[in-house]
């Protein structure tokens, strides 16, 4: 696929019927817009800094934006396996970015990064090379059904840990920081997603990190899986460079800028902003799946 062929023509001239999970067909090419450009910049900046805030890859909030954002504002509009290709570029920019920044601030269980991200690396470009035989609707309805199951593991009450608890006092099981990162690797591949809004639950729900601990391993995880996945998008022409270009160039001062207001933050507060984050997107990706 070309990468003119990965735009639609502008949302005025756009076909009746508009749906995510089949949008962009290929059939119509244009020029791509300067308008088009710095709304796709603007949004990865957005998704970026809700990336470094919450421990996010940006993706839980970039796919939504991506795929309902430029058709509003009439600039253009993208398919889902196009947005998941350039989604997986700006989660592997807003992830390394929000990793570095955390990790300056001891904020990064390592151990269980390299466990976990290794285990997730190797299931994204599992998942991302599978991704280029499998249905829009289909990768939909994925990323719906990961969105809901992070949404419920945010009802369990994370463990309290102290001011200075890090990775030399947090334990955690070997197996489990292989066999799930490795599944959500798996999802995230399919759907262009750093998986870290998936991992941030499991972490803090599941495997009992504390919260600001889990938001730099998270995203150290959802970069190393990113990088394998946008490897695997770009080699079977799933990635429209134009596009991911713009989308990066506003994740990088996103991603920092967010970090440091984290750092910052109340606990609680970062938990309320990713549950409402996560809960806003699964509304809006499942009215899409139903309709």
């Amino acid at each position: 696929m070309t990468i003119e062929g990965c735009f639609l023509r502008t949302a005025g001239e756009r076909r009746p019927g508009y749906h995510a999970a089949h949008a962009a067909d290929g059939s119509g090419r244009f020029r791509v817009s300067a308008a088009f450009i710095l709304t796709l910049a603007a949004l990865g900046f957005v998704g970026a800094f809700a990336s470094g805030l919450v421990g996010v890859g940006g993706a839980i909030v970039m796919i939504p934006l991506l795929l309902y954002v430029p058709p509003l504002l009439a600039v253009g509009s993208l398919d889902i396996k196009t947005v998941a290709g350039v989604t997986m570029a700006q989660v592997l920019a807003a992830s390394v970015m929000g990793a570095w920044t955390h990790g300056r601030g001891a904020m990064l269980h390592r151990r269980l990064a390299l466990w976990g991200g290794t285990a997730m690396a190797l299931g994204s470009l599992a998942g991302a090379v599978g991704s280029r035989f499998v249905g829009g609707r289909v990768l939909l309805l994925v990323f719906a059904l990961m969105a809901t199951a992070a949404l419920l593991l945010m009802i369990i009450k994370p463990v309290e840990a102290e001011p200075a608890a890090g990775a030399k006092t947090v334990p955690f099981n070997r197996a489990e920081a292989v066999g799930i990162p490795g599944a959500v690797g798996v999802m995230s591949g399919l759907v262009g997603a750093g998986g870290a809004f998936l991992l941030m639950p499991v972490l803090i729900g599941v495997m009992r990190v504390p919260v600001r601990l889990s938001i730099g391993t998270s995203l150290a995880m959802a970069g190393a899986g990113a990088l394998l996945g946008f490897i695997g998008k770009l080699a079977t022409g799933q990635v429209p460079l134009i596009a991911a270009a713009a989308v990066v160039a506003g994740s990088l001062p996103g991603a920092r800028i967010g970090a440091h207001l984290s750092r910052r933050a109340p606990v609680g507060v970062l938990r309320w902003v990713l549950g409402a984050v996560i809960a806003l997107a699964a509304l809006r990706v499942w009215i899409d799946v139903l309709s």
